[in-house]
């Protein structure tokens, strides 16, 4: 019996442990997929000590600006 148990409660730690490990993707990633997916204009301008991405479709623009101290800031203009 003592056998079982120990069985179930391995198996139990392994499967909260690999799904618990999952990549999550942050709101910059997310952005950049969904305008991808819409054929946005992409400009990327990679300077010294900070990255700018500019996006932009019919109906959204959007600029992420990425320092190299690892600061993100994300703005999002939507025409509507």
């Amino acid at each position: 019996m003592k056998n079982v148990i120990y069985k179930i409660a391995f198996l139990l730690v392994f499967t909260v442990a690999f799904s618990s490990c999952r990549d999550e993707k942050t709101q910059k990633e997310e952005l950049i997929e969904e305008m991808q997916d819409k054929d946005a204009d992409i400009k990327v301008k990679d300077r010294a000590n900070d990255t700018k991405i500019k996006m932009e479709t019919e109906d959204k623009k959007v600029k992420i600006k990425e320092s190299d101290d690892g600061d993100t800031k994300i703005k999002i203009k939507e025409d509507n």
